[in-house]
Parts: structure tokens; sequence; C-alpha cells
């Protein structure tokens, strides 16, 4: 028998939240355990996804944050260029980050930079051809991976978990950092 965050039975099976919840339910009956719950099956499940999706583009020779950087590009449309500034907002670390990352895909052939002529204090970000034929190629089989990871769920369950993930974000304060991205 497998317990919601709250400890109403649904579904069946157990997952490693449950007998954790369940020891909380012991120790602590004093304590709703329901936002507990929840968070921990939110971050077990993120680390789940990222070790497959790590696996995944280890195959195809790119790690995850390459293929963030390089999809970004992509999904901006042409000329497939960004600021770094941008770059940033859109993958949440720092810029020291994103200038490391860069200049590793610069290194690679996949991206090139040079200082923006209108704002000679911002860096331009574009894909070249050989980074465009990359992800391109490996967007299909990514695409192909996260339908195979949630296929436990229906298309009815997928569109509300997304629905619910997304109130989620915006309540935690995550919003789309510009909607020129196109993301």
């Amino acid at each position: 028998m497998r317990y919601s965050g709250g400890g109403e039975v649904v579904g069946d099976g157990q997952d490693n939240v449950d007998r954790r919840l369940d020891q909380w339910r012991i120790e602590r009956p004093d304590i709703d355990t329901t936002a507990m719950g929840v968070v921990a099956r939110i971050q077990r499940a993120c680390r789940l996804l990222e070790r497959e999706l790590r696996d995944h583009f280890a195959t195809h020779d790119m790690q995850l944050w390459e293929f963030d950087i390089l999809g970004t590009l992509l999904r901006s449309g042409p000329p497939y260029r960004l600021t770094a500034g941008q770059l940033v907002e859109s993958s949440m670390v720092t810029s020291g980050a994103i200038t490391n990352r860069i200049d590793r895909l610069v290194a690679r052939e996949l991206v090139t930079r040079e200082i923006d002529p209108e704002n000679r204090r911002s860096v331009l970000v574009t894909l070249t051809e050989s980074g465009r034929e990359l992800v391109n190629g490996v967007v299909v089989h990514h695409a192909d991976l996260e339908t195979k990871l949630l296929s436990k769920l229906s298309r009815r369950d997928q569109d509300e978990l997304a629905g619910l993930l997304r109130k989620l974000l915006i309540g935690l304060g995550d919003h789309s950092p510009d909607n020129s991205l196109n993301s």
C-alpha cells in the first residue's frame, strides 16, 4: 500500500519516499509530512531523470549542459545567436560558469563567440553549422528518451503533472526570462 504525502492510500506499490514518510509518521506523528513527500519525490525524480539524461548524452559524446546551451541557441531561431547574458538567464548558472562553458563549446567548434558590435560590453554566442548538426541529430533521440522515461504516465497524467509543476515553479519565482528565446 502506498500513501500520498498526507497519508491517504493511492495506487499500488511503494517508492523510496514512502518508507521515509512512514518512519516520520512513527517518530513524529505530530508533523504533517505532505510537503515532505512532494519535495522528496521531486528531488528524487530529478536525480533519476538527470542520471538517465547524462548517460544518454554521453552516448552522443555530449554533456547535459552542452545540450542545454546548444538547444537554447537552436530554439532561438536564425541566426541562432544569443548574448551570454541570455544564456545565463536560460540556464540558471553564473556568468563565470557560462563563460567557461562557452569556452569549451568554442574549443569544440560548436559555437563562435564575438563582441556585440552594438554593445561592446556584450558577447554574442552563435551556433556553428557543426553545432547545429549535432544538436539537431541529438534532439530526436532526446525527445524519444524523455517519452520513454515518462511512459508510465498517460498523456493526461503528463499534462496534469506539467501544469502542477508550472504552478509550483511560478510560485517559487521562476519565470520566462525573455519571450524572444521561444522557449
